[in-house]
Parts: C-alpha cells; sequence; structure tokens
C-alpha cells in the first residue's frame, strides 16, 4: 500500500540546472575552505576522523535497545502492545530494520543538523517511519506561529507539502550540524591527507641526497634523474638498494623541523575535528596520551557529555511527535544504556552481586538482564543477613 513512497523518496535530488553557484553551495552544504578544499557533508567523510566520529556516535545510537515504556503510578513496564514498540524496536518499516534507521538518521543529524522521516499513521499509531533525504526537504515556517511545514522534492522534480503530522523531524541543538560547523578544521584535514598521499604517490624522496664533486652534463643528469625515479619514486619503491657510480655519495636525512611539524598538524587535526564532536580522543584511535585509567574516565564522558544529548534528542523527538496526546500521558521511550558496559564482565557481575545483596534487584532481574532464564524463588528481593527479609517475612535461617 504504501510502496509509492519508495519511488518518491529514491534518487531524490533538487533540480539544479537554474541554480546559481552560491545557491547550489548553499543546496549541498558544501563549498571551498581557506585550505582550498571543498567540503561538503558527504566529502567531509573522507575525512578519517570525520568517518570514525560519525561512526562511533551512529553506531552507537542504532546499537543500544529503544523501549517504548508504559508507567502506571509508580511502576513502569514495556508497551509490547502498542504498534509504535515494533516500529522502535524492531523494523522502522518492512525494508528497514529499527538499528538501520536510527544509524541513518543519526548519521543525518550529523551531517546536516537535521533528519527526517515519513510517518504512515494507522488507526491513531504510527505504523511505519521512512526516511526521506536532507536533499529533498525544505522546512518553512509560519511567519506568526513558528509551525513548520515540509516541501518534499519527489523523484519526479515536483513537490508536495507535508505538516508536522506528517513528517518525523529531529534537530541537532540550533539545527547546527558538527560535519559543517567544523568544515574548514575538515579542509585543512583532507588537505594534509592529500599532501601526504601525493608525497608517497610522486615524490621521489629516499633518506638521503647524492653528492657529487664534478659537474654533470645535461644528458648525464636527466639520465641519473630518471633512473633515479624509476627505482625508488613512489611507495611501491620505498627502501629499495640504492647503486652509486664515479665517486658517487649519499648523505642520510633525518625528519627536519617542517617535517616533525607537519606530522603533529595532523595529530592537531584529529583533536580538533574530535572537539567539534565530543569524542574522547581513544574513541577514534589517537593514544598518544591514552592510559588505562583516563581511557576508562573518558568512556563514561563519551556516554555522558557526547552520546546522551544525542539519545534525549531521540527520546524527546518520539514522545512529541510519534506519541499522541492521550499517549504521551502514560508512555514514553528510553534508550538502555547498560549495554555500554557489558564488555566488562567482572564490573557487571560486581554491580549486579551488590545490587542482589542490597534488595535493589531480584536473582531473576539480573538473569534477565544476562537474557537467562528465571528460577523458583528468585523473584525474592534480599537484604543483609542483619535485617529483615524484603519481603516482610523473617529473613533465611530465621524461626
Amino acid at each position: 500500500m504504501f510502496q509509492r513512497f519508495m519511488t518518491l523518496f529514491r534518487g531524490e535530488r533538487k533540480s539544479t540546472q537554474s541554480l546559481t553557484f552560491e545557491e547550489l553551495v548553499a543546496l549541498v552544504g558544501g563549498g571551498p575552505t581557506a585550505a582550498g578544499v571543498a567540503v561538503s557533508p558527504d566529502s567531509a567523510l573522507k575525512s578519517s576522523t570525520v568517518f570514525a566520529c560519525c561512526k562511533v556516535i551512529s553506531e552507537s545510537v542504532a546499537q543500544l535497545p529503544l523501549h517504548l515504556f508504559r508507567r502506571q503510578g509508580e511502576v513502569k513496564e514495556r508497551a509490547g502492545d502498542h504498534r509504535l514498540y515494533g516500529v522502535l524496536h524492531d523494523a522502522a518499516n518492512p525494508w528497514t530494520t529499527a538499528t538501520e534507521f536510527r544509524g541513518e538518521m543519526t548519521l543525518a543529524l550529523l551531517k546536516h543538523g537535521h533528519a527526517f522521516a515519513f510517518k504512515n499513521v494507522v488507526d491513531g499509531q504510527v505504523a511505519e517511519l521512512i526516511q526521506i533525504a536532507n536533499s529533498a526537504v525544505g522546512v518553512e515556517r509560519d511567519p506568526l506561529t513558528q509551525e513548520p511545514t515540509y516541501r518534499v522534492t519527489l523523484a519526479d522534480g515536483t513537490t508536495r507539502t507535508y505538516t508536522r503530522a506528517e513528517i518525523f523531524h529531529l534537530r541537532a541543538l540550533g539545527g547546527l550540524a558538527p560535519v559543517q560547523q567544523a568544515r574548514e578544521a575538515i579542509g585543512l584535514d583532507l588537505a594534509l591527507s592529500e599532501h601526504a598521499s601525493r608525497l608517497f604517490a610522486n615524490g621521489a624522496r629516499p633518506s638521503g641526497v647524492l653528492e657529487y664533486g664534478k659537474t654533470l652534463g645535461a644528458e648525464v643528469v636527466k639520465r641519473l634523474r630518471a633512473s633515479f625515479n624509476d627505482s625508488h619514486a613512489g611507495g611501491a619503491n620505498s627502501g629499495k638498494t640504492l647503486v652509486l657510480e664515479d665517486g658517487m655519495t649519499f648523505k642520510p636525512l633525518q625528519f627536519n623541523s617542517v617535517d616533525l611539524q607537519f606530522l603533529e598538524m595532523r595529530r592537531h587535526q584529529v583533536a580538533e575535528i574530535s572537539r567539534a564532536f565530543r569524542i574522547p580522543l581513544h574513541l577514534v584511535n589517537e593514544l598518544e596520551r591514552a592510559t588505562h585509567n583516563n581511557a576508562e574516565s573518558m568512556g563514561r564522558q563519551f556516554l555522558s557529555l557526547c552520546l546522551l544529548p544525542w539519545l534525549e534528542a531521540w527520546e524527546q523527538g518520539i514522545k512529541l511527535q510519534l506519541l499522541s496526546d492521550a499517549d504521551r500521558a502514560t508512555h514514553y521511550a528510553e534508550f538502555q544504556t547498560d549495554d555500554l558496559a557489558r564488555a566488562d564482565l567482572a564490573q557487571r557481575f560486581e554491580a549486579y552481586a551488590k545490587a542482589v545483596q542490597f534488595g535493589l534487584l531480584s536473582p531473576n532481574e539480573v538473569r534477565a538482564a544476562e537474557n537467562r532464564a528465571p528460577y523458583e524463588g528468585g523473584d525474592r528481593f534480599r537484604l543483609p543477613l542483619n535485617t529483615e527479609d524484603a519481603n516482610g517475612g523473617p529473613r533465611d535461617g530465621a524461626a
């Protein structure tokens, strides 16, 4: 029934035949930087640092379980009977898993500052979410109420206007995308990377220079240069033996200050770009100043200072835009961030033991968190032996 939306939003691009250069730059979000490299949301991903930052945030949001909960008084439970639960947790639509949808939408947020999806509403509940490419969407706001409407360019070049009731719209803070706000830093990183690549691809730079005490003729210089370039230029010839003749000597060279500054500048750009995303350096494999202790601390900072704002944007957007007025009073979406700590087995089990010991969790709740079957009697909450049983009965071993 809704396959037509696949056609509407496939390969959508606004017509550029009548656009000026400035309008075209504004449309694609790119343009030259001070470093001389054009940076757009797509070309920015050619920077290994930008790609790593976008990948770690998008995949973290995608991999965390997202559940729809129902609150009844002080008790909350998963609302598995709600149609939106499956859309958020299992599949956004018949051809897109929930994991893929969250990852792609988060990537759009990082690149463009906005992410859009069509809401297919059935019987008052969202049954499907279909992502729309940012290049196909224009947002217009009412000058009085600031309520948005969305003009979507279809595959045939025509446009269609949607109301906010039909579009799921996520926004970065201020609509500012990290990729676009860090364009200059990204442009310099791309320029440095290109320079290094060309140096190894075309530069005939050995680990020293040739010295000769006599004047060489033009033909000899030409022959020597051609022979040297054939044997030693390019990364494929790196490390080959240099054969000298007629008293010619080889003088080794060390890294000079320019070389060292180039390497230091490349490290600096990694930090500069990571700063825009608030990514700890060890998560993009910059381990120069990382230790076991501070890496663990930076991992916690990644969750609290980098990831949680994006998760909050998702949770608030879902509650405001995907739930009805009646459902918002009792339902809410929440990411389960415990999975970020699942890799540390010792710390996880130590935390479980203390939670059971002091009556915060029952043994069966711990087993459920580890995807293990419950056992009889495991639903009882327990407290230390010098106190009464958490269920109000006598403590174990008491008459």
